[in-house]
């Protein structure tokens, strides 16, 4: 299945392939105060399909993951990194995909504050 998202204003936006079998929510400095909900997929999935050139990007901590931004609107659509085994991944907002139901999504709960 291909999902369709976009940040707010969207000047970014962009399709993943997959299917939502459960996000993250994870309560590390950022995401807790972003509210993302996570999905990650193979970074290969993830198609930006308008304004890549505008994402802006944030890394902090180790600097190993590339959290992604609109800089009009500041809507984080996605981050990317590379998985333990070498793998490029990408963590996808969930929250910023369309026609999805989120209530019916199961949300596991990450202790990303104490890694």
């Amino acid at each position: 299945m291909t999902h369709t998202g976009s940040c707010h204003c969207g000047q970014v936006k962009f399709e993943v392939d997959g299917d939502i079998a459960g996000a993250l929510a994870c309560n590390c400095s950022i995401c807790q105060r972003k509210g993302s909900l996570l999905w990650f997929v193979p970074r290969a999935q993830l198609r930006v399909t308008a304004g890549e050139d505008a994402l802006a990007t944030y890394t902090f901590n180790r600097h190993v993951i590339r959290h992604r931004f609109c800089p009009t609107c500041g809507i984080h659509p996605f981050a990317e990194a590379t998985d333990p085994k070498g793998n490029a991944m990408a963590a996808i907002n969930i929250r910023c995909l369309e026609d999805i139901d989120l209530e019916a999504i199961p949300v596991q709960h990450y202790d990303g504050r104490s890694k």
